[in-house]
């Protein structure tokens, strides 16, 4: 927590993010331009928001894209704000989310990164990721495929009836640390839109990985917004799941943003 109040306490690192916030995946060369600054400055001043985990770093061949990351900011609002004036800021919170939900339908989709450091080793969690068994107990869903790239895929219900409530393609498979797939609805296979698509990389570190979820192309804010729910609860549960071999006690997506 030091850490991320130290890199929020510098005007220059407040204004990259609100310039991650307005458009979010930058390059450096991007922050750069927009914000008239040498690219030393700019990387020392990334270098300390990513260490904070204030910005993720996906990198994408040569490219390193910049991304908000915004757990440690709701970490500070659990511990520092909600617990003083809880019903007005709801209340505030909720005005606010409608603003931006409308922005969003007029602007383009962001998209959704999320970051999670598990204690496990980078064959456990790609076995989490595309282990049928596996899924199952964590998502409540089996995922079920070769993962070979092009095969299908399939997002499976666990009460033996064999629905699929989300199907698509795997892109790219490069076992232990990276898995790239296609997000269709197949209730609605005559859907024009152009099908979202989900990254996790896998990056371990001596006894511990970071696990970086990216989900591209979101049809609208709706989208955005559902799955910036599920995928904090899913990748809790597979966390829990992995270092303590128990799934949580009640399933995270249940829970609601008021009861959160």
């Amino acid at each position: 927590m030091d850490s991320v109040f130290k890199a929020l306490a510098d005007p220059t690192r407040r204004l990259l993010l609100d310039r991650l916030r307005e458009h979010n995946g930058q390059t450096l060369r991007e922050l750069c331009e927009r914000l008239d600054m040498a690219r030393q400055s700019a990387t020392q001043h990334l270098d300390i928001l990513v260490r904070a985990n204030l910005v993720t770093v996906v990198r994408r061949g040569r490219e390193r894209f910049h991304y908000l990351n915004p757990v440690p900011i709701q970490e500070i609002d659990e511990r520092w704000i909600s617990g003083f004036d809880k019903p007005r800021l709801q209340m505030i919170s909720a005005i606010k989310n409608q603003a931006e939900e409308y922005a969003m339908t007029t602007e383009t989709v962001p998209n959704y990164v999320y970051v999670t450091y598990i204690r496990a080793n980078a064959e456990h969690v790609w076995k989490a990721l595309t282990d049928a068994d596996l899924t199952a107990r964590y998502w409540g869903h089996s995922n079920v495929s070769d993962w070979q790239p092009g095969s299908a895929w399939e997002h499976q219900r666990v009460d033996g009836s064999g629905i699929a409530d989300v199907v698509g393609q795997v892109v790219e498979a490069e076992p232990p640390t990276r898995l790239v797939m296609t997000f269709e609805d197949p209730a609605n296979p005559e859907s024009s839109a152009e099908p979202s698509v989900v990254t996790f990389v896998v990056e371990p570190h001596q006894d511990i990985v970071r696990l970086t979820v990216t989900h591209e192309k979101l049809a609208n804010a709706q989208a955005f917004a559902d799955i910036s729910d599920g995928w904090p609860a899913v990748l809790a549960n597979l966390k829990s799941l992995l270092e303590t071999g128990e799934v949580l006690p009640q399933a995270p997506w249940e829970m609601s943003r008021v009861d959160a």
